[in-house]
C-alpha cells in the first residue's frame, strides 16, 4: 500500500513538472542558455578554422534533462522535490557535448570559452588526465552564462562535456552495455571495457602525435 502511494506521488510530481507554467518558463531559460553556449563554441570553431583550415569541433550535441531524470536525481540525493531545489542542486539540466578531433584542441577550446568575461566556471572535472576507474575519459565543466529575457537577466548553469571521437565512441558503447543488461559481478566485462578505454586513449595520443609530425613537416616546406 505504501509503495502504491509512493508511486502515485511520483506520477503526480511528474505531471506537475511537465504541465506547470513555471516549468515551461524555467526550461525556456535552460534552452536559451544552451543556445548561448553553443553559439560561443561555434564562433570559436569557425575562428580557429581560419588559422589551420581545420575545424577542431567535429559535432555538438545538446540536451535537456527530462522531468523523470530530474526527479530521479533529486530523490537519489534525498533532496526536496521543488523547483527551488532543482535550480540549486541540479546543475546539469542543460547539457552540451562537444566532440573534438584531438585532445589538445579540447583544452584550447576550454580556455577560449572560459576566458570569456560572461562565462563563470562553477565546477571542473578532468577525466581525461584523471580517468574514472572504469576507463571513462572526458572533460566536464559546469559553467554559468547570462541569459537576457524579457523578464530580465538570468545566470543559468550549463554542463559542457568535451570528448574526442574515440572517447565518445567508447562512452556510448559502454553506456549501452552497462545499462541495457544486468552484468554478473564475476565476469570480466569491466576489465575488458577498461582495456578498450586504454586502447582508445593510446589511439588519441598517437593520432595527435602524427598530426604534430605532419604540421612540423609542413612548416619546413
Amino acid at each position: 500500500m505504501e509503495e502504491q502511494k509512493r508511486e502515485l506521488n511520483v506520477e503526480q510530481l511528474l505531471k506537475i513538472l511537465k504541465h506547470s507554467s513555471k516549468y515551461a518558463v524555467l526550461f525556456n531559460q535552460y534552452r536559451s542558455a544552451i543556445l548561448e553556449v553553443e553559439t560561443k563554441l561555434r564562433v570559436l570553431d569557425n575562428e580557429l578554422s581560419l588559422d589551420n583550415e581545420k575545424n577542431p569541433i567535429e559535432v555538438i550535441h545538446t540536451r535537456l534533462k527530462s522531468p523523470e531524470s530530474i526527479l530521479t536525481k533529486l530523490q537519489r540525493k534525498q533532496l526536496p522535490v521543488t523547483f527551488e531545489s532543482m535550480q540549486e542542486h541540479i546543475l546539469d539540466i542543460a547539457g552540451i557535448r562537444v566532440i573534438c578531433d584531438f585532445i589538445d584542441n579540447i583544452y584550447k577550446l576550454e580556455k577560449l570559452l572560459t576566458d570569456q568575461t560572461d562565462i563563470t566556471v562553477l565546477n571542473r572535472k578532468d577525466y581525461i588526465r584523471n580517468p574514472k576507474p572504469n576507463g571513462y575519459r572526458s572533460l566536464h565543466l559546469i559553467v554559468s552564462v547570462p541569459v537576457f529575457l524579457a523578464s530580465g537577466k538570468r545566470d543559468v548553469p550549463v554542463e559542457v562535456q568535451f570528448r574526442t571521437m574515440a572517447m565518445d565512441f567508447w562512452a556510448s558503447l559502454e553506456h549501452k552495455l552497462n545499462y541495457k543488461k544486468d552484468i554478473p559481478g564475476d565476469c570480466d566485462i569491466p576489465e575488458r571495457l577498461k582495456k578498450c578505454a586504454e586502447a582508445a586513449a593510446e589511439l588519441d595520443l598517437e593520432m595527435m602525435d602524427i598530426r604534430q609530425v605532419i604540421d612540423s613537416c609542413a612548416v619546413k616546406e
